[in-house]
């Protein structure tokens, strides 16, 4: 924020200058983006009339007035007071213009969303990392981004490749002094990078050079828009800290039972597994039935009952009871850790189960006398009401509860 600070007081000099020495100027003419009889001009905002549009370092306000006259509902935001009474002297009473003084990213968090923000060459002067996410949220959806930004000085010193500030010589209109002010001069690329990361989709990038041979001088205008619908992204690259267990718990009954199976270390179980990147739960189940039991099913005859939430230790454990309602085959051994696979009558399950087995079983048909840890249990689809196990034959409301 210093080097912030420090250019604002600069450009507060420079106000304090001109309020002294009341320049008459004339309203604009023509507009440019840092660099007189250069094009784009004010093409590159499209239409106005009826926006409500942003003025991003609006100094006296010129452009700002531009387009109230042309329909637009504009605000013209600058942090330099002395910037800012020169432009209330000069548009005291204009419609649809009203001029703010305030830090931009103030601004940006308290005001509603605007159609347009632009900036005529005072972006450069904000950290990027301070601003663009203030922008990207100050954006109505679908609304547009149009600012130019330094890419070459007068001296020939192109833009940098990190994003950092640098020191640049400012020789403010109307003054013979030079100011040492700190910039984002950034390639391109970078500003790409950024816009991207804060969620904006850039749509072009013009070039405007010095229109003489001899002048090194060129700004870069960037144009980018909100998406209409909302991104994400991780926090970071590195993938989340493996401390949560999913897996299903396949329900498969008929006349004769539930679906059982004895695992080599003792206790009995329904047929289930982790669910594997890129599966649905009900994918999932339909997979660990065939692996394990031989039973082939469709992921369309699979009814996902809910989530069942409870802790082991440090790990979350979430487990996902699928009951599948149609299959086809017989069961029978496929894996060497679990197998004698046999339907169990409901009042007459074996023991012991396997405590997920036996939360899943709990969460399908409530009263089943089984003792487990308590879980969780949310349940996000109906029952099947004409399923003979359901209780009077009801679908199951949502909701938590713990089973």
């Amino acid at each position: 924020m210093n080097a912030e600070k420090d250019t604002a007081e600069t450009w507060n000099i420079y106000g304090s200058h001109q309020l002294a020495r009341k320049p008459e100027l004339p309203e604009l003419e023509r507009w440019d983006w840092g660099i007189a009889d250069t094009g784009p001009g004010i093409e590159a905002l499209g239409g106005v009339a009826g926006l409500r549009v942003l003025d991003l370092g609006s100094g006296l306000g010129r452009h700002a007035a531009r387009l109230a006259a042309l329909g637009a509902e504009v605000t013209a935001v600058d942090a330099s007071p002395a910037q800012h009474q020169r432009a209330l002297a000069r548009y005291p009473d204009t419609p649809g213009l009203r001029l703010v003084c305030a830090d931009a990213v103030a601004h940006l968090r308290e005001a509603a969303p605007y159609a347009l923000i632009y900036s005529v060459g005072a972006v450069p002067y904000l950290d990027p990392d301070r601003l663009l996410p203030a922008l990207a949220n100050g954006l109505a959806h679908g609304g547009r981004l149009v600012f130019s930004a330094l890419h070459t000085n007068s001296h020939g010193g192109g833009p940098s490749t990190a994003v950092a500030p640098r020191p640049e010589i400012l020789r403010l209109p109307g003054t013979t002094d030079d100011h040492s002010v700190h910039m984002w001069v950034l390639e391109p690329q970078l500003w790409e990078d950024l816009l991207v990361q804060h969620g904006l989709a850039l749509e072009r990038i013009t070039a405007i050079d010095a229109p003489q041979a001899d002048q090194a001088l060129s700004y870069r205008l960037y144009e980018a828009r909100r998406p209409e619908r909302v991104p994400s992204r991780p926090r970071t690259g590195a993938p989340p800290a493996p401390n949560t267990a999913l897996g299903v718990g396949v329900i498969v009954h008929d006349a004769r039972g539930v679906l059982l199976g004895l695992h080599r270390r003792g206790t009995w179980e329904l047929a289930g597994g982790t669910v594997e990147p890129g599966e649905t739960f009900a994918e999932a189940a339909v997979r660990e039935l065939a692996e394990e039991a031989g039973l082939v099913a469709d992921a369309g005859d699979a009814q996902v009952l809910g989530t069942l939430l409870d802790r082991v230790g440090d790990v979350v454990r979430v487990t996902v009871p699928v009951l599948v309602t149609r299959w086809d085959g017989t069961p029978v051994q496929r894996e060497e850790a679990i197998g004698s696979w046999r339907f169990w009558p409901l009042d007459a399950l074996p023991g012991p189960l396997f405590v997920p087995s036996s939360q899943c079983l709990t969460a399908w048909h409530p009263a089943l006398p089984l003792d487990h840890p308590p879980a969780l249990f949310h349940r996000y689809e109906p029952y099947d009401p004409y399923d003979p196990y359901e209780p009077n034959g009801v679908p199951g409301r949502s909701g938590d509860s713990v089973c």
